[in-house]
């Protein structure tokens, strides 16, 4: 196989692993970056409204 396809499905196994072992903690990590990612789409929001006023 090819390194990246080891790689990936290692990584998916990893992700998989702690969704299933600590799932409270795996939630509050992606509600974290979903919060992260809203307030990074604002700021660009922001910029570019404030280019154009």
């Amino acid at each position: 196989m090819e390194l990246k396809k080891v790689l990936s499905l290692a990584g998916v196994a990893l992700v998989l692993f702690f969704l299933i072992t600590q799932p409270d903690q795996s939630a509050e990590t992606v509600k974290g970056v979903l919060a992260w990612l809203r307030e990074s789409a604002e700021s660009i929001i922001t910029f570019i409204r404030a280019l154009f006023e």
